[in-house]
């Protein structure tokens, strides 16, 4: 069995989850997220795993054991990229990522999309405006990404080049904020 066909399991099993947590917590706030909804009074963790669009991002941080650092206090912000943006990677590439010998290698790609502090979009937007169109942002895995503005989008481009937009912003959590965005960021290679 491959990674994927494992979280494509993972995503109809947390479909069920995710409507009873909309059933037991009525209507909320915040935008939906891979059709489940997001409780503010829920960590990144804990809504992370309703979403039927972040299996893979929920497989890769436990793989990375990082489940108990983003159900931590925080504040963080999560740049939360999609299954669909997974889906860039090799089958090949992503499976070697989830083994125990590169879970250093796979926690700092995942560290580089989270940022100590809970930024919400707005946020964001005026940083980048008072820095004259691009604001750098510091990541907890070291890495550094060029935040920008296009038309009304926030996009994120990482020490490589490659640029991911914000597609679904201002996701409140317990312990802070996921923007979900559209591809997976990478340290300096």
């Amino acid at each position: 069995m491959t990674f994927k066909t494992l979280t494509t399991a993972f995503a109809m099993a947390t479909t069920f989850t995710a409507a009873a947590l909309a059933d037991s917590h009525g209507e909320s706030e915040n935008p939906m997220v891979g059709g489940a909804a997001m409780f503010a009074d829920r960590t990144i963790v804990e809504n992370a795993v309703n979403s039927a669009d972040h299996t893979t991002l929920v497989a890769a941080v436990k793989a990375a054991d990082l489940v108990d650092t983003l159900s931590g206090a925080g504040p963080f912000t999560v740049f939360a990229p999609t299954d669909a943006a997974f889906d860039m990677i090799s089958d090949e590439s992503l499976n070697a990522l989830m083994q125990p010998e590169n879970k250093a290698q796979l926690q700092q790609i995942l560290t580089c999309h989270v940022v100590a502090a809970n930024a919400m979009s707005d946020a964001i937007a005026g940083m980048i405006a008072d820095d004259g169109g691009m604001h750098p942002v510091p990541t907890v895995g070291g890495c550094t990404l060029k935040a920008e503005m296009m038309g009304d989008t926030i996009t994120l481009t990482d020490e490589n080049g490659r640029a991911a937009s914000v597609t679904i912003a201002d996701v409140r959590q317990s312990n802070g904020v996921i923007h979900v965005i559209d591809r997976v960021l990478l340290p300096a290679q």
